[in-house]
Order: structure tokens, then C-alpha cells, then sequence
């Protein structure tokens, strides 16, 4: 299976970096099986487009303007993603957009493409999310499980060890790098 998780987001811009604490807390609790890859991609733009190129399977979990209440969540599939990217909230999704273009160009666009999109409270500068935010991140993890789980992948939640191991998401230390 060739699937990859992707997090995109900016961690100084309160919710904006909705979408890498949504794939860290994924691979925080829970084990797959087979394995996919998961990934944070912060705000790497083009970057990315290797890591992207010839994927069966692209899941991105990220912020998104849609103009729905704050912490709705949104999913989208193939053609509505590059449409939603061309109303920009922050510089990465201008890199994603640009990847997602490179993609059709080069014949690599991946084979399925979905993007799990939580409606930003607030994207004024500063670390952490609102609470508002946060409270999305387990609906964002319920449709990526159900992603998942259609695709055929196996979501075994992590023992208490496990998840400890791992860090908490949003911590610094050591553990939770």
C-alpha cells in the first residue's frame, strides 16, 4: 500500500497548525497496520512534492476556509481539494496548491486524494491551538479512521505505555519530538 498521512500547517499561527496536531495525535494513539506512512509536513510547500509524487492513496489534514462555523470539519476528495487551495489562508497552502498542480503535470498526482479540513477559530500569531480547535481534532481522527478503514487499514489504538512513549501532542520535550 502506498497511502501517506500528510499534516500541513503552521504551528505559530494558533489553529493553522490544526493539521500536524491532528497527524501527531494518529500516530501518538493509535498503530497501523499494514503501515502508512505519516507525515508532518509543516509548512514545506514544494518541498513536499516528492513525498507526494505517485501515491495511491493522499490524505491531508489541514486548515481550511469554507466559511462554516469554527471546528466544523470538512472532507473533500480529489478535484474539490485543488479548488478549495485557491482561496489561501497561509503560505504553505500556496506550496500545496502549487504541488498539487507539479503532480497533474508530471503524471503523479496521487490515485485518490483527500483532505480533512478543520475551520479555523482564530490564525492570529501565537503557539497552541484554540479550544475550539482542539475539540475538532477527534471528529478530523473519526473520518480519518474511516478513510482508513475503507482503504483496509487496521487502526489499533495504542496501550497507555505506547501513547506515553510517544508525547503528548504539543509537547517539547524530548519524547514528544
Amino acid at each position: 500500500m502506498n497511502m501517506l498521512i500528510l499534516g500541513i500547517g503552521n504551528l505559530l499561527l494558533g489553529d493553522e497548525g490544526v493539521g500536524v496536531r491532528v497527524v501527531e495525535a494518529l500516530e501518538r494513539r493509535f498503530i497501523l497496520s499494514p503501515p502508512v506512512e505519516i507525515l508532518d509536513g509543516g509548512t514545506s510547500g514544494m518541498a513536499l512534492m516528492e513525498v507526494m509524487a505517485g501515491r495511491d492513496s493522499l490524505i491531508v489534514a489541514d486548515a481550511v476556509l469554507t466559511g462554516a462555523e469554527p471546528g466544523s470539519v470538512t472532507v473533500l476528495r480529489d478535484a474539490e481539494v485543488p479548488a478549495l487551495f485557491s482561496r489561501k489562508i497561509s503560505p504553505h497552502q500556496l506550496g500545496l496548491s502549487d504541488v498539487l498542480t507539479a503532480l497533474h503535470l508530471t503524471d503523479e498526482f496521487p490515485r485518490r486524494l483527500t483532505l480533512v479540513g478543520i475551520e479555523p477559530a482564530s490564525l492570529a500569531p501565537g503557539i497552541g491551538l484554540t479550544p475550539t480547535a482542539t475539540a475538532a481534532i477527534e471528529p478530523a481522527l473519526a473520518h480519518i479512521l474511516a478513510l482508513l478503514a475503507q482503504a483496509g487499514v487496521n487502526a489499533a489504538p495504542r496501550d497507555a505505555a505506547q501513547q506515553t512513549a510517544k508525547g503528548p501532542a504539543g509537547d517539547l520535550t524530548p519524547s514528544g519530538l
